[in-house]
């Protein structure tokens, strides 16, 4: 009978362990969720605290409204600085989706010399920072006659090294068999391209969109370099000028200008959070 006994024992223990090791999993989750989106939500919460309230007074605005978007419309041009980084977003999209695939691909086919130099110094770039090269870069922009245009913000970052390697890890994946099958069934190098190793790597392509994206999007330092007029400015340096006007420095103001800021970005990434999830290294090819 003891002996009959000890395996239910040892079912509740185990079964004890595993809910506590699943409750510190939840805890440890909740806790980082908290402190990743508790300053989006106390930014949020502070852009719509009503004119008469202080700030640090209480969580919960007590006089919710929405009139401090109006008045960063009203402050600056919002929409003119939206439409400029927009314009560089799209862009960037275009150019690293078409390049980081076409170097990806290169760089993932066999059977050409100076395939791993090419990879070798390409890997070696991710380790000198923006800051480091800069300066050239603005004098290599100022003698092609782009200083003061959004194409001279952009190309810079029309391809990225890094999105590269998410492309090349991506076709990687691609099973050779399947490779080998469309060879013999005719299919050239472009169409090998186009109907095979492009669908098999959505999810990297929805990688390469977003990280263009919030590349364009979040860059302050180089459009501080390149842009004079402020017809030009991107929207970050539309937000610095809120930010240091005397009339409009005000934490309600900053804090829904941010928000304007960084709703795009949700917004993209809730539409292609089906392909980013793929991951990377996933395949779809199907046989």
């Amino acid at each position: 009978m003891s002996t009959a006994h000890r395996p239910a024992a040892g079912t509740g223990a185990d079964r004890r362990r595993r809910r506590i090791g699943l409750a510190a999993r939840y805890a440890t989750l909740i806790l980082m969720l908290v402190v990743m989106l508790g300053p989006i939500v106390w930014q949020f919460l502070t852009s719509i605290r009503g004119r008469t309230e202080n700030v640090y007074d209480g969580v919960l605005p007590s006089q919710p409204t929405l009139d401090n978007y109006v008045l960063v419309a009203d402050s600056f041009p919002l929409l003119q600085y939206v439409g400029n980084t927009l314009v560089v977003a799209a862009l960037a999209i275009t150019s690293n989706m078409l390049f980081a695939a076409m170097g990806g691909y290169a760089l993932s086919r066999a059977g050409w010399k100076g395939r791993k130099s090419v990879f070798t110094v390409l890997v070696a770039t991710l380790m000198f920072p923006f800051e480091s090269v800069m300066i050239s870069m603005f004098l290599t922009v100022r003698e092609m006659g782009l200083v003061d245009t959004l194409v001279g913000v952009w190309l810079p970052g029309a391809v990225s090294v890094l999105n590269i390697m998410i492309m090349r890890s991506a076709f990687l994946a691609v099973p050779r068999e399947v490779e080998e099958s469309a060879v013999l069934d005719g299919a050239g190098e472009w169409t090998r391209f186009t109907r095979l190793f492009l669908p098999a790597a959505k999810g990297a392509l929805a990688v390469v969109c977003i990280t263009s994206f919030m590349g364009a999007w979040d860059d302050f330092l180089w459009p501080l370099l390149v842009l004079t007029d402020s017809e030009h400015y991107t929207l970050q340096l539309g937000l610095k000028t809120l930010a240091g006007a005397s009339t409009t420095n005000d934490q309600r103001i900053i804090a829904a200008g941010a928000m304007a800021a960084l709703l795009p970005m949700m917004l993209l990434f809730f539409a292609l959070q089906r392909f980013f999830f793929k991951g990377v290294g996933e395949g779809a090819v199907k046989t």
